[in-house]
């Protein structure tokens, strides 16, 4: 177990997402500041995501979306195997990247 685990989530695809405290304040520092104060609704679109969509360009990285008004939180992953993976980053979106469904809420679209 990594002592300065953060939040580790598992989604509904099964993977456990972790990140560690210091590289939470790193995306909410230097990569996007915006998304600081919706920490809550970044672990709401790993665990309860309205769609996750997987990467043109690697097939281990997913983009989990969550609707929250106008905008979309999107928690950018790692799929490291099939049941662990890791927080790359996160950010407010108001387009959902191309990329291959893998899931949506509320169908059977695993």
């Amino acid at each position: 177990m990594v002592s300065d685990e953060y939040f580790k989530i598992k989604t509904p695809l099964g993977i456990i997402i972790r990140t560690t405290k210091a590289y939470w304040q790193m995306i909410v520092t230097i990569k996007h500041p915006s998304i600081a104060k919706y920490e809550a609704k970044v672990k709401e679109s790993l665990k309860d995501p309205d769609e996750v969509r997987r990467s043109i360009k690697d097939l281990r990285v997913h983009l989990y979306y969550k609707k929250i008004g106008k905008l979309n939180v999107c928690a950018v992953t790692d799929h490291i195997d099939k049941k662990n993976g890791y927080m790359i980053t996160a950010y407010l979106t108001d387009r959902i990247k191309e990329g291959e469904v893998v899931y949506v809420k509320d169908q059977n679209v695993l």
